[in-house]
């Protein structure tokens, strides 16, 4: 009764035939389970403990592309016992060599990405030089970008379609895809512009558009800020070529301007005495450059004006100079008795006189 059930034709193979292939199929996918984790539970433990970095390396990296080329190998061989028609066995070939094809390229793809990601990413960050930290990001993506167009080219080709038609049918459309990217090209033009004019580098602390922080990533579309409060602010390209971009890093020195108003019962050698008093702080202090300004430059509503200017050393912390030069102005005048002055009103009250209490008679 068995046999007779087993003999039993379908789709022109028997109940046996498919049976069998359904079994190959599913050892593969168990075989396939097994192998990965293998993979990933034992072996990558005993290559964890050797000495180089190329064992580990090498098992990232084909772990799965292999798992999924064996998958697809043992299915095709399954399926190729049965005896199927000319366009179903022509359209298994074609599927079965487009997939391989596609396993190769995600394992090249990978390989390109542990080559960036193992080797040249610590030379560019042993380098003195910037220039290879922003661009490493780039080629990176440009890279797996080339292989993965390139793979699916060939597998397309190999799977029997007419690439060549392909693309030129896709030339039809590239005037509506254009019109449709043309905020991905403007973006990727300006990442060029980035690029050639170097307007800021990574690490540098940028103003632009309203946002306030240090370059973190400049990539071919878009470019990451980190902003001073914490956050990370993702700007298209394009905002550098349209927007004016301060960059804050680059500033020879930081030019402070400080007004002090006295009281107007200051006397004029006081005057003198406040004026030398600031230059002697701006002198003794190591983070500021020679160049201070410093004079008796207005009479305000409620204050005789004294205006410092003073320029902070690149590389200098702003806010801790600040706060140095501001606390000794205040000690110095405050030990010179030199007092700042507020805003203040005087008021003058005419006295009415008091009213008679009567006419006088004669």
């Amino acid at each position: 009764m068995g046999s007779e059930f087993l003999a039993k034709t379908y789709y022109g193979n028997t109940v046996g035939e498919w049976g069998t292939a359904l079994l190959i199929i599913v050892a593969v996918l168990v075989l396939s389970k097994a192998a990965y984790w293998v993979l990933s539970n034992i072996v990558k433990k005993l290559t964890a403990k050797t000495k180089t970095q190329f064992d580990d390396i090498l098992i990232d990296l084909i772990e799965e592309p292999i798992i999924f080329a064996v998958t697809v190998g043992g299915i095709w061989y399954g399926l190729a016992r049965l005896n199927l028609t000319d366009q179903v066995g022509a359209w298994l070939d074609g599927g079965v060599r487009f997939l391989v094809i596609i396993a190769v390229t995600w394992l090249v793809a990978r390989l390109v990405e542990a080559i960036f990601t193992h080797y040249l990413a610590p030379i560019a960050a042993r380098s003195e030089n910037d220039l290879d930290d922003q661009l490493l990001p780039i080629a990176r993506k440009g890279g797996k970008t080339a292989v993965w167009i390139i793979g699916l080219v060939v597998a397309l080709n190999n799977a029997g379609y007419d690439v060549g038609a392909l693309i030129a049918g896709l030339g039809i459309g590239g005037l509506a895809l254009a019109m449709a990217a043309k905020d991905t090209v403007s973006n990727i033009f300006g990442g060029f512009t980035v690029f050639t004019d170097q307007p800021f580098k990574i690490n540098d602390r940028i103003r632009v558009e309203g946002f306030d922080g240090t370059v973190a990533e400049i990539g071919i579309r878009s470019t990451k800020l980190r902003t001073l409060d914490g956050t990370l602010v993702t700007l298209p390209n394009s905002t550098f070529s349209d927007s004016p971009v301060e960059n804050v890093s680059a500033e020879p020195s930081r030019k402070v301007v400080l007004n002090l108003g006295l009281t107007y019962d200051t006397k004029p050698e006081q005057m003198q005495r406040a004026m030398a008093i600031l230059r002697e702080i701006a002198a003794a202090n190591g983070s500021l450059e020679e160049k201070v300004i410093c004079g008796f430059n207005a009479f305000g509503d409620f204050a005789m004006n004294i205006l410092l200017i003073y320029y902070i050393r690149s590389g200098e912390d702003i806010v801790g100079v600040q706060s140095a030069m501001n606390l000794e102005i205040l000690t110095r005048f405050n030990a010179e008795g030199l007092e700042f002055a507020f805003p203040t009103q005087t008021l003058y009250t005419i006295a009415q006189q008091p009213a008679g209490n009567g006419a006088s008679g004669g």
